[in-house]
């Protein structure tokens, strides 16, 4: 422990409904330090980072036991207004932007640069005006200081997802008396090359004496960025060490209590009929704000698992949100020989065509719902599933639904209750499984996952991944799987499309070598 610590855990105890998740927390960080907090979903990490920021959950279900100190002073943190004058930021997973407020406005949030007037010197400061010059060139300051070359002026709704998460930590950096900066998973959004560019801007901004708590899931981030890997499970602390002492292996077999399969798995070798195309996508074009295609060309074997990769903002996000009418399209998408129209948002469904969108919240969930109808929600409005008619009416038939939510919850491992609980109520992980149990129950001839295990801890990915493999090979449910995380694409794709400028730049076997799959992020061309 060290000798001066900046903030302190000491005896954390949390339950909820009876149910304890946290158990005596215990551990500290110094000013400067960067600590990697890792876990399972529902390990507790959450939790206790929601007892920090003074989160409302936390009052309104009872508080919690144990003392906080900060500067060696015990502090009562009852409100995230508390914890900003204390000297603590936070970056939520799930973003906290004003979507029609410039990136300037939403990083000076509530702290405007006010400038006087004539009219104000005469009857007061209800008459300033918002100085938007030096709104705009503090907040380039703090964007420059992650590599971000923005115009401040642009509103948040038209940057692509990896901006939005760099505003976000431009928002808390911004501010002058920043002593301990909270990071949720904050590059389960970015792509490999903007994540090591942000953990380098991390690393200064810790050299300013903050410090800094790191949840994650990636480990090669842990190792390369974190001074000492704190782990929770099942709500108690398992493991403290420095990082430079530890490894992966010994990292995510903690994490789980389990031993993992380190190598995951790997669809190479696999034969397809290159003739039979599935999904046929000519000159392609989506004009999806800050992921827009141009001319995608590219043909889905029928039965494989094809992998999207490439860097943010070069288009690859925005097919399969193309394919389902989200956004306006050009060019055209053919399905089993035939035109398929996309015109219509979510029209593909009814071609046996489902999809798992990266926007979980925005697109994927009725948040105030139970797990079960958003389970069978979709097979419900195409199908008639769990509604019984009586007379000339249908009403919905809750005792199938949670038949059938049992059935999705066991085989993907969906942490939670029963199936009655709120989808609002469970961590982003487990929503994230929700969406793929409700798409998997449509029996799709064709799923597009998009971020599939964006958020999810090392365990729950494994288990994800294994299953879309299964379905993949048993149900010959053909994938399209779209992701930032170019290891996490080339362990289960039979091939790896990846997307530079709008265009499919090369398609490469999963055993390619990495400086291929670099080459052609980076818009080179690879010898055949």
């Amino acid at each position: 422990m060290p000798k001066n610590p900046l903030l302190q855990f000491k005896n954390i105890k949390k339950t909820f409904s009876g149910n304890e998740v946290l158990s005596g927390i215990n551990f500290s960080i110094s000013s400067g330090e960067i600590v990697a907090l890792a876990g399972e979903n529902g390990a507790g990490k959450s939790t206790l980072m929601n007892i920090l920021f003074g989160m409302d959950v936390i009052r309104s279900t009872g508080g919690y036991e144990g003392t906080i100190t900060l500067d060696g002073n015990v502090i009562d943190i009852k409100s995230p207004k508390d914890a900003m004058a204390y000297g603590i930021g936070m970056v939520h997973q799930e973003f906290m932007l004003i979507p029609g407020f410039s990136i300037g406005k939403n990083i000076k949030l509530n702290r405007e640069e006010i400038k006087t007037t004539p009219i104000s010197k005469v009857f007061g400061k209800d008459y300033e005006l918002i100085d938007k010059e030096k709104i705009n060139r503090s907040s380039l300051q703090s964007l420059e200081k992650l590599g971000m070359d923005v115009d401040p002026e642009t509103l948040v709704r038209n940057v692509s997802v990896g901006y939005k998460q760099f505003i976000e930590i431009a928002r808390e950096i911004n501010k002058t008396n920043l002593k301990l900066l909270v990071l949720d998973e904050p590059t389960a959004v970015l792509t490999e090359t903007e994540a090591v560019r942000f953990i380098e801007c991390i690393k200064k901004i810790a050299k300013e004496d903050i410090a800094i708590i790191f949840i994650s899931h990636r480990l090669e981030e842990i190792m390369n960025l974190s001074d000492r890997t704190v782990i929770l499970r099942d709500g108690s602390l398992v493991f403290d060490k420095p990082t430079a002492k530890t490894t992966k292996k010994e990292i995510a077999e903690t994490m789980v209590g389990r031993n993992l399969n380190a190598e995951g798995i790997l669809n190479k070798n696999r034969s397809f009929n290159e003739k039979d195309t599935i999904l046929e996508f000519v000159d392609f074009g989506v004009m999806m704000p800050g992921e827009m295609t141009k001319k995608v060309n590219l043909n889905v074997r029928r039965g494989e698992i094809l992998g999207i990769g490439g860097l943010a903002g070069q288009g690859k996000a925005s097919i399969s949100n193309g394919v389902f009418g989200m956004y306006p399209t050009s060019g055209v998408v053919n399905f089993n020989g035939k035109e398929l129209s996309n015109q219509t948002i979510g029209g593909a469904l009814t071609k046996k065509i489902a999809f798992v969108s990266e926007d979980r919240k925005g697109v994927g969930l009725l948040l105030d719902q139970s797990i079960a109808m958003n389970i069978v929600f979709t097979q419900m409005q195409l199908n008639h599933v769990c509604l019984r008619k009586i007379g000339f009416f249908s009403i919905y038939d809750g005792k199938e639904a949670n038949r059938i939510a049992n059935e999705m919850i066991k085989k993907l491992d969906i942490r939670c209750t029963g199936p009655t609980q709120l989808v609002g109520a469970l961590s982003g992980g487990n929503q994230q499984k929700v969406c793929i149990a409700r798409a998997l129950l449509t029996d799709p001839e064709v799923l597009f996952v998009s971020e599939p295990t964006r958020g999810i801890d090392i365990g729950a990915k494994q288990i994800l991944l294994d299953y879309l493999v299964e379905i993949n090979k048993e149900k010959g449910i053909t994938i399209v799987m779209t992701s930032s995380e170019l290891n996490e694409l080339r362990s289960v794709c039979d091939r790896v499309a990846i997307i530079t400028d709008g265009a499919v730049q090369g398609i490469l076997p999963p055993d390619a070598l990495d400086v291929d799959f670099a080459l052609l992020m980076s818009g080179e061309k690879i010898d055949a």
